[in-house]
């Protein structure tokens, strides 16, 4: 089964919590704190494994989950930082974060690496808070949890050449015949519905990955048909081959099905115009075929090359696998990736907490910066309490608190905690 497109949640590992310990040994009177780090999370890691071609681990298993690290020690022992959780996919994946359409990664090349969600680092162990005025703290911190996202991983066949053309035109056909791969052929539409891959040989030693890709039809581009599914695949394709049915089998005017096809592929991506075309008249033994042939090179122009085959009699293959040959010769490997042209810009501030009133009257503390404060404060401790409100305090939550008019014992909520304000 191939899959290329799937949604998956990823969760980096949280970092381990720091440890409040102190040293005690016989003769030594002063130990001092002794609490260790905890050891960083573990990030969620896709790294290119050629020998995959499609996305199908994915379908059944949507969560992938990093180990946490480990926690501090005594005697001022690190946390173990944990191993990253390594995910193979396929070359040509496209890792997008599903919430905001960000494009995360793109992978094309064996062992290439991307990472996902990062992991979490580890909390500080009291060691790290001792200071001359405060010699022996108590105080430690919970790890940094980890990132976690929902994104959509997407596949984009990465082959050489690639077919297109309306469906029933032959594309499953020449590839059977030119190759060793076996697709599905009937004769309705739509037969292929996911790529198709083969290695093509040359009599003189070349060989190419050429693609049997789903049929276009007239708006694709907007997701008609197979549209968007089918698209996504040629952009990695070096050479386009551009199959036309001559002996209008279905009816279709071979021209017209020339002309329908570019402008499908332009709409799509003006850059797929620029990528090199051979157009190849195909079912050439058929009655007909030779005289639409003549028309449709009348139309076309006589400085673009047609090339007749017969996939079925196998007639003008040799001359139609020379000539892909002889193009892919001069077009280099790396634009088989296009290059979109990316503008970075600043992203804006995002603020450390917001405040807002819940239908209760209580006022309801959010924010990425705040909220990860929280979760690595450790409350179990009285210092760790008081620096919890002294962060807060400089961050500047009291004061926006009074300006929204929050009195003594109102309830301040954080997640799914409640606080008591007191002015």
């Amino acid at each position: 089964m191939f899959i290329d497109q799937v949604s998956v949640y990823v969760k980096a590992g949280d970092g381990g919590n720091g440890m409040a310990a102190f040293r005690r040994e016989k003769y030594v009177p002063k130990g001092g704190p002794a609490g260790g780090d905890g050891g960083n999370g573990g990030d969620v890691i896709f790294e290119v494994d050629e020998g995959i071609n499609t996305l199908i681990d994915f379908r059944y298993n949507r969560h992938f989950k990093a180990e946490r690290g480990e926690n501090g020690m005594s005697k001022s022992k690190h946390g173990r930082n944990t191993e990253p959780l390594v995910v193979p996919v396929p070359p040509g994946t496209v890792v997008y974060d599903e919430d905001t359409n960000e494009l995360i990664a793109d992978l094309t090349e064996h062992g290439q690496r991307a990472v996902i969600a990062k992991g979490g680092r580890g909390g500080r162990g009291n060691i790290r808070f001792a200071t001359s005025k405060n010699p022996a703290p108590t105080l430690s911190e919970n790890g940094e949890p980890g990132e976690e996202r929902n994104i959509r991983v997407e596949l984009k066949v990465i082959a050489d050449v690639g077919l297109v053309g309306f469906p029933s035109v032959g594309k499953s056909t020449l590839l059977s015949v030119v190759s060793a791969a076996r697709p599905k052929i009937a004769d309705y539409h739509f037969t292929t519905l996911s790529p198709n891959l083969g290695v093509v040989d040359t009599d003189d030693g070349r060989s190419f990955v050429m693609a049997d890709l789903p049929g276009l039809i007239e708006g694709a581009h907007e997701g008609v048909g197979l549209g968007h599914q089918f698209l996504r695949h040629v952009e990695r394709t070096r050479l386009i081959v551009h199959l036309i049915d001559m002996a209008s089998m279905e009816g279709r005017n071979p021209y017209d099905d020339y002309v329908k096809i570019n402008e499908e592929l332009k709409q799509y991506d003006d850059v797929l115009m620029e990528k090199k075309q051979i157009i190849v008249a195909n079912k050439m033994d058929m009655p007909e075929a030779e005289k639409n042939l003549e028309e449709f090179r009348e139309k076309i122009g006589a400085d673009i090359e047609v090339i007749p085959i017969s996939s079925f009699t196998r007639k003008g293959l040799d001359v139609l696998l020379y000539k892909i040959a002889d193009t892919l010769d001069t077009i280099p490997k790396h634009t088989a990736v296009i290059e979109d042209t990316v503008v970075i810009e600043p992203k804006p501030q995002e603020k450390p907490f917001t405040v807002s009133r819940d239908d209760d009257g209580a006022f309801v503390l959010q924010g990425n910066e705040i909220e990860k404060l929280f979760k690595m404060t450790d409350f179990t401790t009285d210092e760790g309490v008081k620096r919890f409100a002294r962060q807060l305090r400089h961050m500047g939550v009291d004061n926006e608190l009074r300006k929204r008019g929050a009195q003594d014992g109102d309830t301040v909520r954080l997640l799914d905690f409640e606080f008591e304000f007191i002015d």
